[in-house]
């Protein structure tokens, strides 16, 4: 008969085992989830900082550019090099993510903005000025490839939520980022000294990327991170992911010493399997509402100014009033996406639906209070709208191209920031109330192509890439 000990050894032995099998696999879900969180709030981080940073300078850009003798004409043309240099970057620049890694090339983007700013801190003639915008209008796209690296880390049902704390977390640095630069440009030579403190904020986000957990757990695809109790994989199931995430690192690690000849083809190639692939209505729904928020807030201190005799003191409190809510809303789509039961769909079409009703609104308005009531649920609506045509385009669109949807989706919205204030001056010639009224109608067209397409969009199968 064997001993009670000889039974507890036998006993031992397949725990140990299984100990030591488990530190060859590494940590488990418990451990993956709880690395997975540390390195998405480090993202929020870097998010927040990012825009703190670029808040701080963009306000006094105007003021120290015509203090170096540039003309109003000469003025307009650099601000409008970094729009048209953003415009055809971004798409290149995702597209550069999704193929070397997003660890390489948001460090990129990061350093190399920093040394735009850096250059902007030495800017005592306007040509120094405008050499100092080129790598910021290449490079500045830490926002885009950061979501996309959020979207390689979380399931599909938890992205919004992610995604609107980002997006939140932006936005308080935003709000943030000019108090800060208008304080210091009161000091002398102050335009100078917030250049070069927001090239050393860029610096200590590249530091803090470098330093973040940038491992199997963290970089795998986001298989491993699928909602308990929606997804049971199998042993093999497992393994066969494990096998695919460390197939995908490898083959990202090699593209990063790639000749640049190679990933500027690379890049190429996924851009026109974009281009042939059947996104068009997502992104003409993007282009549309983005047009027509752009249409409510490009004349809209003067509005006030002729409409209700409102200072424009009042509008910048009002302004800032809605930036808040927005945070807020960003807060608040945990809640929202369950309550729609996580169909994106559904939110961006009653979202869309709410934004077109408040602009009539405030097209209509009586008094400034219709104003006020308007701009607190659209900072809501537009700021859940924007989350939910990011996700859609990632849902459909499929996240092995993240990145590149991301950059496709950057150049949209450059493409309406050059067409909206063309289209709002032609509208306030007729009256000050045309720019959100022509609103309405882009508003209302995006929701019909939402209905027109409805069944693509929930049958999130019909228009993956053509190399998925």
């Amino acid at each position: 008969r064997p001993s009670a000990g000889s039974a507890h050894a036998r006993r031992g032995r397949p725990a140990r085992m299984d100990e030591e099998e488990e530190d060859e696999a590494g940590p488990g879900p418990a451990g993956r989830s709880a690395l997975s969180g540390r390195f998405v709030r480090c993202l929020y981080a870097v998010g927040f900082l990012d825009l703190f940073g670029v808040s701080m300078v963009v306000p006094l850009m105007n003021l120290h550019i015509k203090s170096l003798g540039a003309s109003h004409t000469v003025a307009g043309i650099i601000g409008s090099l970094y729009g048209v240099m953003q415009l055809f970057s971004s798409t290149f620049v995702g597209c550069w993510s999704d193929i070397v890694g997003r660890q390489y090339s948001l460090l990129a983007c990061i350093l190399l903005s920093a040394l735009g700013y850096f250059l902007l801190g030495t800017s005592t003639t306007v040509l120094l000025f405008a050499i100092s915008r080129v790598p910021v209008g290449i490079f500045k796209h830490t926002l885009s490839i950061s979501k996309a690296l959020l979207s390689d880390l979380v399931s599909e049902r938890d992205r919004p939520l992610v995604m609107g704390r980002f997006n939140a977390a932006s936005s308080v640095g935003f709000i943030l980022g000019p108090v800060v630069g208008g304080y210091l440009a009161e000091l002398e030579g102050g335009f100078y000294q917030t250049s070069f403190i927001c090239a050393s904020v860029f610096l200590l986000n590249g530091g803090l990327v470098w330093m973040l957990p940038w491992n199997e757990e963290n970089t795998g695809n986001r298989e491993h991170h699928q909602d308990k109790g929606t997804n049971s994989f199998s042993a093999k199931a497992n393994h066969d992911l494990q096998l695919k995430s460390a197939a995908n690192r490898a083959v990202t690690n090699n593209n990063v010493f790639q000749s640049p000849w190679i990933q500027v083809a690379t890049v190429l190639k996924k851009i026109k399997e974009i281009a042939c692939s059947n996104l068009w209505d997502i992104f003409l729904v993007r282009f549309l509402m983005s047009v027509a928020i752009l249409l409510y807030y490009s004349n809209f201190t003067l509005a006030l100014e002729e409409r209700f005799g409102v200072k424009p003191l009042f509008s910048g409190y009002l302004t800032s009033y809605s930036s808040a809510l927005g945070v807020l809303a960003g807060c608040l789509l945990g809640p929202i996406t369950r309550l729609y039961q996580h169909n994106t769909y559904r939110i961006l079409l009653h979202s869309s639906t709410f934004t077109c009703t408040l602009i009539l609104l405030y097209a209509s308005a009586l008094n400034i209070w219709m104003v006020i009531l308007s701009s607190t649920f659209l900072a809501f609506s537009t700021t859940i709208g924007r989350t939910c045509i990011i996700d859609l385009e990632l849902t459909i669109g499929g996240n092995e191209a993240s990145g590149t949807l991301l950059g496709v989706g950057q150049s949209v919205t450059s493409v309406a920031r050059i067409v909206a204030p063309l289209l709002s001056g032609i509208a306030q010639e007729f009256s000050p109330c045309g720019p959100p009224s022509l609103a309405v109608g882009l508003a209302l067209v995006a929701i019909l192509v939402m209905n027109a397409n409805k069944q693509k969009y929930c049958s999130h199968g019909n228009v993956k890439l053509k190399n998925q």
